[in-house]
């Protein structure tokens, strides 16, 4: 019943907020983490808490204050796994397979939602959050075996000594750090001003309006998101960052052109048997591309470019940007799909032809260097 409640579109617009605010709120949190000198490894305990809060706040839900708490608690938790996760993994792994291993740990959100689509068709809500709850129960089980990264102890240990630090958000505009921020405030607004809140959140809304049933898009979206991730993870220390990334938006772009295509066509009564087709070839071809690498490779490049002696800061402002900007997207979403579902889908066509653009002109390629070659390389650029 909550389910069909929340799937009415006010209910939505409450619930996303409330989710996209958690997340927004829990970076700032992030930053009070590195203020209280917790580890890496101690930051997963608590995100790891709210996770677990979260999952049980939604099984045992009996009216909506719970869902809303829930949804609360694990957005602040995803907030906080978002940047600490790719922290972590950049500092302990080898530069020849780190980016391997980050993008199978990062494609694991989305093997997540392909499960969840693909489950929650079939299954009540509260068995999927039955089901939610599992990887949170084995996460804590986990951390008594993960150790502290050794960069970051020789970091902490560096500032006992020194007594003095750069990482505040003031610092983070000096012209040596210029540069990075530039790069890793961009990708995050690439990564989310794209319409992926919009795709994600009103998937059912742009199905329905196509004349396609939305199981069936659901299953499809699962099916072809699963081995772009599995290729993604594949190529990235083949082909490096940029070109994937470069492609990913590039095959977005496509994707919003042919479900604003579509759209098009219906309005001015064209080929309207062919319209459901080309809306659903359009969304498929821009999840798949999401997957191969918009959704992993900027987490990625950002854990990778910005000095363990900002990252605090600097990961805060950026996953502030990321967080606002899907807030912004996910709320607008609506409105703008209600005044004109084609010009909606090329405004985004366009926010991702952006992205080619940025990634093209900005982005290093990180591939094959370790984190202290990256940061002298990209801190020198502003010297």
């Amino acid at each position: 019943m909550y389910l069909h409640l929340c799937g009415r579109l006010r209910c939505l617009h409450w619930w996303l907020s409330i989710n996209l605010q958690a997340s927004y709120s829990s970076l700032a949190e992030s930053g009070i983490i590195a203020d209280l000198g917790l580890t890496v490894a101690e930051t997963l305990w608590v995100l790891d808490i709210f996770y677990i809060v979260g999952w049980l706040a939604i099984i045992f839900a009996e009216g909506a204050w719970l869902l809303d708490l829930g949804r609360l608690s694990l957005g602040i938790g995803f907030g906080l796994t978002c940047y600490v996760g790719p922290v972590y993994l950049a500092e302990i792994t080898p530069k020849n397979v780190r980016g391997l291993l980050m993008s199978i740990s990062q494609s694991m959100t989305g093997y997540g939602a392909s499960f969840t689509f693909l489950v929650g068709s079939f299954v009540t809500w509260r068995s999927l959050a039955i089901i939610g709850c599992i990887p949170s129960l084995l996460l804590l089980l986990a951390l008594f075996f993960i150790p502290e990264s050794p960069r970051w102890l020789d970091y902490i240990e560096n500032q006992r000594l020194q007594q003095n630090s750069d990482d505040n958000v003031l610092n983070l505009f000096r012209r040596k750090y210029l540069h990075i921020v530039i790069i890793g405030v961009g990708l995050m607004v690439v990564q989310t001003s794209d319409g992926l809140c919009g795709f994600l959140f009103y998937m059912s809304e742009i199905f329905d309006s196509a004349g396609i049933s939305s199981t069936l898009g659901f299953i499809l979206v699962a099916v072809v998101q699963i081995p772009s991730f599995v290729l993604t993870a594949a190529l990235i220390d083949k082909f490096g960052r940029r070109t994937l990334l470069m492609a990913s938006a590039t095959g977005q772009c496509l994707g919003c052109f042919l479900t604003g295509l579509s759209y098009f066509l219906q309005d001015v009564d064209w080929w309207k048997e062919a319209s459901p087709i080309l809306a659903l070839i359009g969304v498929l071809v821009y999840m798949g591309s999401y997957a191969f690498g918009m959704a992993q490779i900027p987490w990625i490049v950002v854990s990778e470019i910005l000095p363990i002696n900002v990252k605090g800061s600097a990961g805060t402002l950026c996953n502030l940007v990321n967080w606002f900007c899907s807030w912004v997207v996910s709320y607008t979403f609506n409105y703008s799909f209600s005044w004109s579902p084609t010009g909606t889908f090329f405004i985004y066509a366009g926010m991702c032809g952006f992205g080619v653009a940025f990634i093209a002109k900005l982005v290093p390629e990180t591939k094959g260097r370790t984190l202290e070659e990256i940061h002298a390389s990209l801190t020198h650029i502003m010297q």
